[in-house]
């Protein structure tokens, strides 16, 4: 089955309430800890994350932003990240998929995490483009992606990074290797 498909990850989540551990894994948890690090002190108007999954991220992003776009291709998840997020009220949880879904816009905060590898490098650089257009002077990109190797990714870790380095819309900050991640951020230019 495409791993790019809703029944691909309605699947996922009808197997299990959370298929990669997110709220329970170390790996998971430690990971997105690190994501929130790389804000710095900021504060956002509006951020997006694609590819929410079950909220878990979402929760810890929404205390940095004013408005908060998540968005997932399960409604499955989106269930449940609604269930997680509900006490949150800037943060809008949303199915929908990258390229075709995307936010007005404003954003000033992007986060792509663990979903990069889903598309082929001229579709992730055609999906920065689109969300380069939407974002704000400055914005903030924080990318993190597992460098094992899986049998539903079309690139890995390292090469999504590549993809968003080679991008004319951002200038790398920072880039690191964690124990099984590999973890940047990018200012627009």
């Amino acid at each position: 089955m495409d791993s790019t498909t809703q029944p691909f990850f309605d699947e996922l989540y009808a197997r299990s309430a959370d298929p990669w551990g997110f709220a329970t894994e170390p790996y998971e948890q430690n990971r997105h800890r690190h994501i929130v690090e790389q804000l710095g002190a900021e504060t956002f108007e509006r951020g997006f994350e694609p590819g929410c999954s079950i909220g878990e991220l979402t929760q810890r992003l929404a205390t940095r932003c004013r408005h908060l776009l998540a968005l997932d291709i399960s409604p499955i998840a989106v269930a449940r990240a609604r269930a997680r997020c509900a006490g949150l009220p800037q943060v809008q949880i949303a199915q929908g998929r990258l390229p075709e879904d995307l936010p007005t816009r404003g954003v000033d905060l992007l986060v792509l995490s663990e979903i990069g590898y889903y598309f082929e490098r001229a579709c992730l650089a055609d999906i920065l483009d689109a969300l380069t257009t939407r974002t704000v002077p400055g914005a903030l990109l924080v990318v993190a992606h597992w460098t094992g190797v899986s049998a539903d990714h079309l690139l890995s870790g390292y090469e999504v990074h590549e993809v968003i380095d080679a991008h004319a819309g951002w200038t790398c900050r920072h880039h690191e290797e964690r124990p099984g991640y590999v973890i940047g951020t990018w200012r627009c230019r």
